[in-house]
């Protein structure tokens, strides 16, 4: 029961760090420190990634009629705009396969850990900071998903790739290097849900088929505290994407940079003075 209990605390702090830029990976490895769960290594390291499903699950539902081209009373004109934009967003998700494919379980071993996190927060808080001063006096060129180019989703997708470090963020990386090449706040954010689906899904295949391959079997245990996590991230996700596409309208990123910044030097100071 306590473990069920903890999972529920896991799917809200993945729910909602998941879709702010603060990120996600990163605040579990942090909780697993004050909050271990009773599993095994094999189903931890696979836990990390798979809870995440729900949160891909609260995007599908908020976004369906604009990610699903067969949707009745759809226009010829609609169907098309989506199938362009499922062609950019699997463009986006091609550098973050290519990482993680290549690259997953070496990243695993050497940066899965609290040092780690608390660098690449300070440094995408540094970098959330500097985007909005220097976008403060530039307007947007693209100010709409249909406006992002091929071209520029590719890179995007790029900066997305970046995240296999824990600490970065997928969204945080996603969003800084969309405003980067010119997209506003509101595309930018967008654009993130849409790779997350994708790319967030092969992650957890990728992770689960690991599990099978390395532990051969999971616990009732194991599976209540996937399922509970999963489900309450899911709950938590539909209304933190509402809250920050709400908050994004009047404001820009620099709140989660500072927060990130403070909560990653006090994680330093945890690591070098109290440890």
């Amino acid at each position: 029961m306590v473990d069920i209990l903890k999972a529920i605390i896991y799917g809200i702090v993945q729910g909602i760090t998941e879709w702010l830029p603060i990120s996600s990976t990163g605040h579990l490895i942090l909780l697993e420190q004050i909050l271990p769960l009773n599993v095994s290594q094999d189903f931890w390291d696979m836990f990390l990634v798979v809870i995440q499903f729900g949160s891909i699950l609260a995007v599908v539902l908020l976004y369906w009629k604009r990610l699903w081209p067969w949707s009745k009373g759809n226009s010829p004109e609609k169907t098309n705009r989506i199938y362009d934009l499922w062609i950019k967003i699997i463009i986006g998700v091609i550098p973050a396969v290519i990482v993680g494919l290549l690259f997953d379980d070496y990243l695993e071993e050497h940066f899965y850990n609290f040092l780690t996190v608390a660098i690449m927060l300070i440094v995408y808080g540094v970098l959330f900071i500097i985007v909005e001063n220097l976008n403060y006096v530039k307007h947007p060129k693209i100010k709409s998903i249909g406006q992002i180019s091929y071209k520029t989703a590719f890179f995007i997708g790029c900066f997305q790739a970046l995240a296999v470090i824990p600490g970065t963020s997928r969204s945080g990386a996603t969003i800084v290097g969309a405003l980067l090449l010119g997209c506003s706040r509101r595309s930018a954010t967008e654009f993130s849900f849409y790779l997350a689906i994708p790319t967030m899904l092969g992650a957890s295949a990728l992770k689960v088929f690991k599990f099978i391959l390395t532990a051969g079997s999971i616990t009732f245990l194991e599976i209540a505290i996937l399922l509970v996590g999963m489900i309450v991230s899911f709950i938590v996700s539909v209304y933190a994407i509402r809250f920050l596409l709400g908050y994004i309208r009047k404001h820009n990123f620099k709140i989660f940079g500072y927060y990130r910044i403070v909560l990653g030097l006090l994680l330093l100071f945890y690591y070098y003075v109290i440890l």
